[in-house]
């Protein structure tokens, strides 16, 4: 399952999936998509192991409500629902579980009330909903104090409508169910376990509960629907990891954010992201002009701002260095592309920071950079990085999700959000050519003994073997 990535943008998630389904012919698979609004077309051809793509849009067109209150079931399911996300949270690790466990009960209510007829949109929905919400938060919410008013109870269920539909879904039939991430798309994953006891692995590329908060900084949301949603986020992530079988983070980072938030260490194998050396060789030259080149998608967890008023800098000291930026920005990222040109025009920057939309040779737009850098302020384990060494080409990064991990010592790691770090980084380098080409050299000898995707498919074969017989299929 993936959730608002392959087949329908690119980007490293978008990558995995493909390289995983491709380079495990062995097995016949099927593709759930959450979508937004089902209108989506694929980016990626189909691998010819790919028997479906489901899709399941999130954000479609609202069900037909069927007149009626919610029954007794659905009461006494979204009262425990209410009481788990809206409770003081336990300080000790039992009583997190039992209240993840609660959690899990509830959505598996839910599920059931939707699969035996029940009208799932219209409950939550409903005035009964509603009232439910308004009395939990003055009730069981330990900042009561804060006011909830009316119009913030109905723009949460209305956004919480949304996020619970996988739960009306027909449960998907499989041996095993992979999950690229955690959140709404081990919705999917749970439904397949009651439904069918069907065992489930889950990869996280970056961390789900992490990007949630990140992403609420800047949202225009009342105090109030910004706990209810984060909350639920809170636990519907701490949910996954209590019901996942195989937990098989991208990077040592990612195993620690899950431990922290309530992981089985009995159930996790780390596997990184892996890259076809033989695809991704060293450049024979470097470009004429000293050049950072940015490969990924336009997102404001990319921070692209940043790496722009970096070069400002790196600009003023190397009059003649470029900044060539690769990407695209999803349809609902427009704004950000948006606001990078606006930066650009506004630090004098037009002509040498060049925005070039998607990389049609990727190993080419790395070898068009001397150097490549990325300044996200959240990552996985990026394919970015990777490929870059594997190209022979340093790489200045920040310090975020396993990009430390990644690199090791063949490059430069800074701060997240910091311009001048970045900037003294990439002068350093782009001002020492032999420094540049020996780390290049390491990083290609780093990729080869650690992060090819030989070793990455071997040991998602490993996984399922276990996990399957783990689970006695």
């Amino acid at each position: 399952m993936s959730e608002g990535t392959y087949p329908y943008v690119t980007g490293g998630v978008s990558v995995w999936c493909d390289q995983l389904i491709r380079g495990l012919p062995e097995h016949r698979w099927e593709m759930v998509a959450l979508s937004v609004d089902g209108s989506e077309r694929p980016l990626w051809p189909a691998p010819p192991n790919l028997d479906r793509l489901t899709p399941l849009p999130l954000w479609g067109a609202r069900p037909a409500i069927r007149p009626g209150a919610p029954g007794a079931d659905f009461r006494a399911a979204y009262a425990a629902f209410l009481s788990a996300v809206l409770s003081p949270r336990e300080p000790r690790p039992v009583q997190a579980e039992a209240r993840r466990n609660r959690f899990l009960l509830s959505l598996r209510q839910m599920h059931e009330y939707a699969a035996s007829g029940g009208d799932l949109t219209g409950a939550l929905l409903s005035n009964t909903a509603l009232t439910m919400t308004l009395d939990a938060w003055h009730g069981l919410h330990i900042d009561s104090e804060e006011r909830i008013t009316l119009a913030d109870a109905v723009g949460a269920l209305w956004l919480l409508e949304h996020m619970l539909r996988p739960l009306s879904a027909p449960p998907v039939r499989a041996d095993l169910v992979h999950a690229a991430m955690n959140g709404l798309s081990m919705l999917v994953a749970m439904t397949a376990r009651w439904r069918y006891g069907t065992p489930s692995v889950m990869s996280e590329h970056g961390m789900y509960l992490r990007e949630r908060y990140l992403g609420f900084l800047d949202e225009d949301a009342p105090h109030a629907v910004k706990v209810l949603l984060l909350s639920f986020f809170r636990e519907l992530t701490g949910a996954g990891y209590l019901m996942v079988d195989t937990l098989a983070p991208h990077s040592i980072y990612n195993r620690r954010w899950q431990l922290h938030n309530g992981a089985d260490p009995d159930r996790m194998s780390t596997v990184y992201n892996g890259i076809d050396p033989d695809v991704f060789r060293p450049a024979a030259t470097e470009p004429a002009n000293p050049t950072i080149a940015f490969l990924g998608r336009i997102d404001p967890l990319k921070d692209l701002h940043t790496l722009i008023r970096a070069f400002s800098i790196v600009r003023a000291k190397i009059p003649d260095a470029r900044l060539r930026m690769f990407g695209e920005a999803p349809a609902d990222g427009l704004e950000y592309l948006d606001s990078c040109r606006k930066l650009i025009a506004e630090l004098g920057l037009t002509g040498a920071a060049t925005l070039e939309g998607r990389a049609g040779d990727p190993v080419q737009a790395y070898a068009d950079g001397s150097i490549v850098a990325l300044t996200s302020i959240s990552e996985g384990f990026p394919y970015t990085v990777v490929e870059a060494m594997a190209c022979g080409r340093p790489v200045v990064a920040t310090n975020v999700g396993g990009v430390a991990e990644a690199i090791g010592n063949t490059g430069m790691v800074v701060p997240p959000r910091d311009a001048a770090a970045v900037a003294r980084a990439c002068v350093h380098l782009l001002r020492d050519h032999r420094l540049r080409a020996q780390l290049g050299a390491q990083a290609r000898t780093r990729v080869l003994e650690h992060f090819t995707v030989d070793q990455s498919l071997d040991a998602y074969r490993r996984i399922y073997r276990d996990t399957l017989l783990a689970a006695g299929r």
